[in-house]
């Protein structure tokens, strides 16, 4: 992770180097990427970079954890109307994961980079990946028992974990469905992709998952 002196950056300086590393990381496959473009396109001496971080694996580390708290403060935004329960909060966050991506593309590349595509660092990424999906669901997993929708006698860190691994692997399987192939995808992004028939699949597989959770 970043060191202190990244964080205690000018704003604006901060902000200027975290673009760069957007840009250079999303477009670029991990070994290709190269810390002299940093620095030269941020306007930072390269002793600089090792001052806010160890290496390039350190970076990207931030980035991938950058783009999981993106994502799970994206998706814990209220619904414009409230749902009438947990299972239809789930279908909203259906469209709701589409437009993240639309709103921070850089960091929905990278992440499909570490979920689709060849993953530099498999281990770190993947539990990052895990663990902030896991700790989400856990969550939403308590407030359905709360307000009712799932059925008490559940296990809360079982269904979290049938959730995480259920929504962490779906993108693979919708890829194999279709057909698309991890360079189409993050080319091209959701234009991939039918919307509509990706909708339509995931309600069904959140339909699949109302029929062991809620409550009887």
């Amino acid at each position: 992770m970043p060191t202190e002196t990244f964080f205690n950056l000018p704003e604006e300086k901060r902000s200027r180097l975290l673009d760069v590393l957007l840009d250079e990381f999303s477009q670029n496959d991990y070994d290709n990427v190269s810390i002299a473009r940093i620095t030269e396109r941020a306007g930072i001496a390269k002793g600089s970079f090792y001052q806010y971080f160890a290496d390039k694996k350190d970076c990207y580390l931030y980035l991938m954890q950058l783009a999981i708290e993106e994502k799970t403060n994206f998706l814990r935004q209220p619904p414009p109307e409230p749902p009438v329960d947990t299972f239809a909060h789930l279908r909203w966050l259906v469209d709701a994961g589409m437009q993240f991506q639309f709103h921070n593309p850089r960091l929905a590349h990278i992440a499909y980079k570490a979920l689709f595509d060849d993953v530099p660092l498999p281990e770190e990424t993947l539990t990052m990946i895990r663990r902030g999906g896991y700790a989400y669901f856990r969550d939403l997993v308590q407030s359905g028992i709360i307000d009712g929708t799932f059925d008490p006698q559940i296990d809360v860190d079982t269904a979290a974990f049938v959730l995480n691994a259920v929504f962490t692997e779906l993108g693979q399987y919708l890829m194999q469905r279709f057909d698309i192939s991890p360079s189409q995808l993050l080319a091209r992004g959701a234009d991939a992709l039918n919307q509509d028939e990706i909708r339509q699949i995931i309600l069904q597989v959140i339909t699949i998952l109302e029929t062991g959770l809620r409550k009887k």
